[in-house]
This record gives structure tokens, C-alpha cells and sequence, in this order.
């Protein structure tokens, strides 16, 4: 065993996804000391096998969820602005085809859904008539009335890493592929082990926060004496990608008559992601799979809707997820709440705290973060207020949140590096895209490409600066490369990251 010289640290926080990042955030920026474990890598389990949306969650409103889906709709503006980037608007078409929903109903809820949460910068609910709306194309003939709404896209595991660089930003100390063994309290510490490639090391801190997401039990289960009564129910949610199904850049909300629905999304250009499935896990949280009954699912549910009649044969890429949400003993999995519960245990009097994150989502992790140190607040009297709020990601410091205006002058400022790679780039990582070109002003001079546009000057960048440390870091999570380039690409990539550590 390996021991680190002992280090005292105000919080030690389990868990690499949205949370987790989003709680080292706000608490680094309050000037306390954190440090982050996560035992792959960042957002690697429920963070990147989301919908991608920052929404506020119109199908919560049928379950009662009013609380939850106003502080989301009012987040969903604050980190437009935050990361303008990586967070975009997206315009849903609502077809009344297959609705087991009277129209009346729908157009009540979407009432309430612009009204709740103070909506300013995104359009209003709209009706119209899919027969004459180019909005219609690709659906089939029946399908005839629908509402638009808005909402916003989000790359959800650049979200996470975006959290995480910020934090370290403030101090913070962000270590993957590190697993938490266990703690215990000893007087007013806790006393932890943790454990990577170089062995195990001992972490004092003087709280501890488990955001280990599906394996917050199991976080508890290595803890003594833990007072914690809250449960967590284990959803998987499954995803399919498939050549594109239809002309535009807005989505679609498909009504099923199991009364589920489905999002069909315009993806990496190419491609249309189409999900999600709510199906009960009882098995370990580690890494899943789409089942061949949710792929016919979700293939039936397109089928129902659109005129191309994708099968599972069809889909070129698939993901899914283990949702740990907070088990409110709902009948159905669909309808378990997507709420949040933060559970402190503060042990005996003057003992250090232990602070457990159940269920969340990713369009209220600010929030949520923002609870969280309010929760902490006894522990740490010294530490700043709230911050966050409005505080831009990295990279979402772009002039007036333009977006396109940003990308021109990109372009201008790199006339020898492809206007479609900028672009890309820009999406990616915002103003820090200057980071990833240097002084590069040919697309020659960014290096070898691995393959699409993917060029051995931004696998450096994501190596130095955002904790990449495999192909499947850089191709599935820091990107989505991994849909565009040649079978063989990820090994080439393996084998430069091998090189270059070796260096």
C-alpha cells in the first residue's frame, strides 16, 4: 500500500457525474477545499446516457411534479446562458397521432409549462397543421394537428466535464479512475481510503458528500453507523441512433398508447437519437445495454409515426443508462419521481457530516448543488454564499451568448483551417477553442487526424486539460466522434495515448 502524505480537505465528494461535478463547483467557488473521486471516468455511467435535454419535463406536470418542473424551467434559461456552447434551443412538434391525451389536456399542460417558470428568451407554444407545416415532413398522413414548444439540447457529458474544470479550477482536486473504499468518522474527520492505479491513499476531510449516483447504497454500505432511511430506485433507460429520419432541425415528442413517450432528436448531423425506455433494473449499476425489446420499442414507436420504417437492423449506435432515482414506491417506473433528495446524517452532535444525493436530473444540477452547500452550510460557516447562479461555464464567456456571431469571427481569424472544423470545435469547447488550435492556422499544422476531423491537436487538449485518458473518453463522451470516423479508430487513438504517456 502507498501512502499519500496525510492532506486535510473540507469536503471529499464521491461521484464524477453532473452532481458530483456540479457540487465541487459550487463548493470550490466558496472558497473551501474539495477534492472529487470517481472511480471511471468522468461522466461515464448516468451523466452521458441521458436524452441530452435541459427541459423542464412536460410529462412531469401529469404526475403532480409543479415544484420540480418550475425550478427547471427556470434553470433551463440560466444555463443557456451559462454555456451557450454546449446548450442550444430546440423547437418540439407534439403530434396528436396515437395521443391517449385529449388535445384540450395537452394544450393546458403546455400552457402552464410557458407560464411556471418566468420563460423570457424561448418562443412560446404554437398550433399547427402538420398537412401544410414543413414541420410535418416525414410523419405520416394521419397525422394531422400538433403543438411546437420549446426547450434546449445539451451535450450532457461535456456538461460534467465543463463542472469539473471549473472546480479545478478553483482548487478543486479531480481524481478518476480512483474508487472510494470506504470511511469512518474519528472525532470531527472523516478518515477515507481511496485507491487508483498507484495503490490506495488515506483522505482526511471534514465532510463527506456521496453523489456516486446507482451506487449511492453501496457508497452507504462501506460507511459505519449510517442513519440514512432514504431509498433508491434503479430505472434503465435506453437510447438508439439511427440514420436520419427526417428534413429540419426540431424534434419530435411522440405519444405512445402505453402512455410513454418518445423524443426523436435531429443527432451529429447524420443520425436521429431516439429514446427513452423506463424499464425496472434489479441487476448490478455498472455498465448496460439496450435489450432487443426496447430496440423493437422504440423502432415500433417510429414506425407508428413516421413514414420510414426503421427496424432494429436500422440502428448504427445504441447507449443506455441506469437512472438512480429517489424511490417514492410509485406503481410504475415512468412515473417515479425525478425529484431530488439530499439526505444529511450529521451522526452524533459535533460529528463530521455525511451528505447522500438521491435521484436528480441534469437540467436541476446547479440547483441542486446550490441545496446541497445550503445543507453544509453549519459545517463550513467560513465558506462564501451562493454564486453559481449565472457564473458562465468554460468556454460559455462568448460575447452576448451569439452563438453564430462568435463562429464567424472564428472563422475569420483561422481562413486556413476549414470553416466545418471550426465550427465543430466551437461547439465543443467555446472560447477555449483558441486553447485547442494554439497558433495553428492550416488544418495541417493541428496535426495527425485520427480520422473525420478529430486531429491530434485537440486529442492533446482533452489529455491536458479535460482528463482523457482513453479512446472511449475522447470518441463517446468528450465527443461523438465516434459515429463519424473509420472501424479501427479508437485502437489508433489507444495506441497514441499509450505513446504519449510513455513520453
Amino acid at each position: 500500500m502507498t501512502v499519500e502524505k496525510q492532506t486535510l480537505w473540507d469536503i471529499l465528494i464521491i461521484g464524477g457525474g453532473i452532481n458530483g461535478a456540479g457540487i465541487a463547483r459550487d463548493a470550490a467557488g466558496r472558497g473551501l477545499s474539495v477534492m472529487l473521486v470517481e472511480q471511471d471516468d468522468l461522466a461515464s455511467h448516468t451523466s452521458s446516457a441521458s436524452t441530452k435535454l435541459i427541459h423542464g419535463g412536460l410529462r412531469y406536470l401529469e404526475y403532480g411534479e409543479f415544484r420540480l418542473v418550475r425550478e427547471a424551467l427556470i434553470e433551463r434559461e440560466r444555463l443557456l446562458g451559462m454555456a451557450p456552447h454546449i446548450i442550444w434551443p430546440l423547437r418540439f412538434v407534439l403530434p396528436q397521432l396515437n395521443s391517449p391525451r385529449p388535445a384540450w389536456m395537452v394544450r393546458l399542460g403546455l400552457f402552464i409549462y410557458d407560464h411556471i417558470g418566468g420563460r423570457k428568451k424561448l418562443p412560446a407554444t404554437d398550433t399547427i397543421d402538420l398537412r401544410k407545416s414543413p414541420l410535418g415532413k416525414g410523419l405520416l398522413p394521419a397525422a394531422r394537428t400538433a403543438f411546437v414548444y420549446s426547450d434546449c439540447w445539451v451535450e450532457d457529458s461535456r456538461l460534467v466535464v465543463l463542472n469539473a474544470m471549473d472546480a479545478a479550477a478553483r482548487g478543486a482536486a479531480i481524481h478518476t479512475r480512483t474508487r472510494f473504499l470506504g470511511a469512518q468518522r474519528e472525532g470531527d474527520m472523516w478518515i477515507a481510503t481511496v485507491a487508483d492505479a498507484e495503490g490506495e491513499r488515506t483522505i482526511h476531510a471534514r465532510a463527506l458528500v456521496n453523489a456516486a449516483g446507482p451506487w449511492v447504497e453501496d457508497v452507504l454500505q462501506r460507511l459505519p453507523r449510517s442513519q440514512n432511511e432514504r431509498g433508491v430506485r434503479l430505472i434503465k433507460g435506453s437510447h438508439i441512433v439511427v440514420p436520419r429520419l427526417y428534413e429540419g432541425e426540431h424534434a419530435f415528442m411522440l405519444q405512445n398508447a402505453d402512455r410513454r413517450i418518445v423524443f426523436a432528436i435531429p443527432y451529429e448531423r447524420d443520425f436521429t437519437l431516439v429514446g427513452t425506455t423506463d424499464e425496472p433494473w434489479h441487476g448490478p449499476p455498472g455498465k448496460v445495454e439496450i435489450s432487443r425489446g426496447e430496440t423493437e420499442y422504440l423502432c415500433a414507436t417510429i414506425r407508428a409515426n413516421f413514414t420510414t420504417p426503421i427496424q432494429p437492423e436500422d440502428v448504427v449506435w445504441s447507449y443506455a443508462g441506469i437512472r438512480p432515482l429517489y424511490d417514492d414506491h410509485a406503481t410504475s417506473a415512468s412515473a417515479v419521481t425525478r425529484d431530488y433528495v439530499l439526505d444529511l446524517d450529521a451522526g452524533d452532535g459535533g460529528d463530521p457530516p455525511l451528505l447522500s444525493v438521491f435521484g436528480g436530473k441534469i437540467t436541476t444540477f446547479r440547483k441542486l448543488a446550490e441545496h446541497a452547500m445550503e445543507k453544509l452550510e453549519s459545517a463550513f460557516p467560513e465558506a462564501g454564499g451562493a454564486w453559481t447562479a449565472g457564473a458562465a461555464l468554460p468556454g460559455g464567456d462568448i460575447p452576448d451568448a451569439d452563438f453564430e456571431r462568435f463562429v464567424v469571427a472564428l472563422v475569420s481569424e483561422r481562413p486556413g483551417i476549414p470553416p466545418r472544423l471550426v465550427r465543430r470545435l466551437a461547439r465543443a469547447y467555446g472560447t477555449r477553442t483558441k486553447e485547442v488550435l494554439g497558433s495553428s492556422t492550416t488544418e495541417a499544422e493541428l496535426g495527425t487526424t485520427f480520422g473525420g476531423d478529430l486531429t491530434q491537436a485537440e486529442v492533446d487538449y482533452l489529455v491536458a486539460q479535460e482528463w482523457a485518458r482513453s479512446a472511449q473518453d475522447i470518441l463517446f463522451r468528450r465527443s461523438k466522434m465516434g459515429l463519424h470516423v473509420a472501424p479501427g479508430t479508437a485502437d489508433a487513438i489507444d495506441a497514441y495515448l499509450g505513446r504519449h504517456k510513455a513520453d
